[in-house]
């Protein structure tokens, strides 16, 4: 039998930089990965260094609710 919680859940990261500089619409655009992760060994929210083709650099992108 299937469990009712999936231990692994996708989840949607945003780029926290494009997000401040939206509200002076610097940037084009928001910068989103989707990935996955495992409930039991992260259960607070992820945050990854990843490639943010609007500010053309490595920032930090955090993990946003569906």
């Amino acid at each position: 039998m299937a469990k009712g919680k999936d231990i692994r859940i996708t989840v949607i990261l945003e780029c926290t930089t494009c997000v401040r500089k939206s509200v002076n619409k610097a940037s084009k655009g928001i910068s989103r990965y989707m990935t996955q992760k495992n409930r039991h060994n992260t259960p607070n929210r992820l945050e990854l260094r990843k490639f943010c083709p609007y500010c053309y650099k490595y920032t930090i992108h955090g993990e946003i609710t569906k």
